[in-house]
């Protein structure tokens, strides 16, 4: 009896890992092919040992190329059997990717039938689990903030965006007389063909995400993350946005949610599959540093900061929770006490200590003196690290002492990718933590806030043609300055524990500008 007792149990076992092989299998198709959504992600997952089913960068969007829809998915249905769980970017299948999202000049029908496809998808593969993730046309603040919008935007942009902001204000509350005047003077000065042109592209984003929010009731999707691209307190985006939730409300934010950003959803989605995978719900609890904290308003976003990060945890599959000491990862938040926040290559961007700063190290060192999993969401400045910060945490020895970091981009992109991958530092070991640290201090510190205004500088004064936003024959003379450049600085300022060594580490502007920069090395 007691043989086929431990039969029986050894059976079971044997049942179980194999089951839990299996599981280890996601398919994803990003936005499009800049490393925060495709490298990276596919970083933190292999790093738990699971595997990435992921299209091929050819057909994928890039800065020149708006992507394959059609191959893409041509791939996914070729691939889809062999796993379990599939992440997808709904602008990568229906327009190609973020930038062909604004840009195209499909007709309705074609993106509706795209659209479409995402159910007969469904129904081929009954055993997906599949997280869908998709975006609210973004409505830039001017044309010097538009790289990728119709031509128009680069003169009307700014109209555009305060003739929207008027109308979005007009629905949830009564305008002065000041502003119903400039409303009406807005729309006599912007053509109308060019807000004809405008309306039309986002009416059909708009209607397509209807139908994707009625797909996620009728459970085509297991659950489907609409975020809001760059947006403000109020914007034609959070406009839709307002519109989209109300038609989505009969259902719970543990089965859709709208927020706001764009490039951190699909580490939340990752973290949310492999979360269930793991029939794990992870803890987290935040701690804001003194003065306005929660309610921060970020530059590039629609919402108060501390909705988003709500938003963001409950997104990955976790569960916020008040006690530090119960916490799988304990998020503590760089804002300013009077909740404003700059872009990291402003002159308010010094080493220099503020008060708000030393209040909010004491947090941090409070809680990695009791070994709690902290995690530094550094958002006082838009796009790049806090360099005061990052030079006490460099001084004061707690480079590694923290589980996971991020300052790389607006306030919700860097908490969102920081809460996806920081709940699953968890079933890391301390090598695959360091590794994932030292990704982020090298894109969103070294380079976002130090190096990154240097190459802006050097690139006018290099030969040929070519400018910041589109570096087009500057890039060679200017991805060795930057090589020579975060050489340096990775020796002076990168102080690994455990006697690690970073072994052929290379920087690269793959999107042939400067916003971005991709670090690859290997971690000995």
């Amino acid at each position: 009896m007691r043989q086929i007792f431990f039969l029986l149990l050894a059976l079971m076992m044997f049942a179980s890992s194999t089951a839990a092989a299996q599981s280890k299998k996601i398919i994803y198709v990003p936005i499009d092919n800049r490393p925060v959504n495709l490298f990276q992600v596919v970083q933190v997952a292999e790093n738990l040992d699971y595997e990435i089913l992921t299209p091929p960068e050819e057909i994928l969007g890039s800065k020149k190329f708006g992507g394959d829809p059609e191959k893409i998915w041509q791939w996914l249905e070729e691939n889809s059997a062999q796993a379990d769980y599939a992440v997808l970017s709904t602008d990568a299948l229906i327009y190609g990717s973020l930038v062909a999202s604004r840009m195209h000049e499909l007709p309705a029908e074609k993106i509706l039938e795209r659209a479409q496809r995402f159910k007969a998808f469904h129904k081929k593969f009954p055993h997906l689990t599949i997280y869908a993730l998709g975006t609210i046309m973004r409505t830039p603040r001017s044309g010097s903030h538009a790289s990728a919008e119709p031509e128009y935007y680069y003169t009307h942009g700014a109209k555009i965006f305060r003739y929207t902001a008027l109308l979005d204000k007009q629905e949830t509350e009564k305008l002065s007389r000041k502003e119903q005047k400039q409303l009406d003077a807005l729309k006599k000065e912007i053509p109308a063909e060019y807000l004809d042109d405008w309306f039309m592209r986002r009416a059909k984003n708009f209607d397509a995400n209807k139908l994707l929010i009625d797909y996620t009731r009728e459970g085509v999707f297991d659950y489907f993350l609409l975020g809001c691209d760059d947006s403000a307190m109020y914007s034609q985006t959070h406009k839709e946005s307002r519109h989209l939730t109300a038609l989505a409300a009969d259902m719970g934010k543990t089965v859709l949610q709208v927020t706001s950003g764009t490039d951190e959803l699909g580490m939340l989605m990752i973290a949310r599959a492999i979360n269930r995978d793991r029939d794990h719900r992870p803890f987290v609890s935040v701690e804001y540093n003194a003065g306005k904290g929660a309610e921060t308003f970020p530059s590039y976003c629609n919402e108060p900061l501390g909705v988003s990060i709500d938003a963001a945890i409950i997104a990955a599959g976790g569960l916020r929770i008040p006690a530090h000491e119960r916490a799988d990862l304990v998020l503590a938040v760089n804002t300013r006490r009077d909740g404003k926040t700059f872009e990291a290559s402003s002159d308010k961007n010094k080493i220099k200590e503020r008060g708000d700063l030393k209040t909010f190290l004491k947090i941090v060192e409070d809680f990695t003196a009791k070994n709690y999993p902290v995690a530094v969401a550094d958002v006082s400045f838009a796009n790049g690290a806090d360099r005061a910060l990052m030079n006490r945490l460099e001084k004061n020895d707690l480079q590694f002492k923290i589980r996971a970091y991020g300052g790389w981009s607006t306030a919700t992109n860097s908490t969102g990718f920081l809460i996806g991958s920081g709940v699953l530092t968890k079933f890391m070991g301390e090598k695959d933590i360091g590794e994932l640290l030292i990704t982020r201090y090298l894109d969103d510190w070294l380079y976002q806030s130090i190096v990154r205004q240097e190459i802006v500088g050097a690139s006018y004064g290099i030969a040929g043609e070519g400018n910041p936003l589109d570096l087009k024959e500057k890039v060679p003379p200017l991805e060795k300055i930057l090589n020579e450049r975060m050489l340096a600085l990775v020796a002076e300022h990168l102080h690994l524990p455990n006697h690690w060594r970073l072994e052929n580490l290379k920087f690269t502007l793959p999107w042939l500008r400067t916003f971005e920069c991709s670090p690859r090395f290997e971690l000995k």
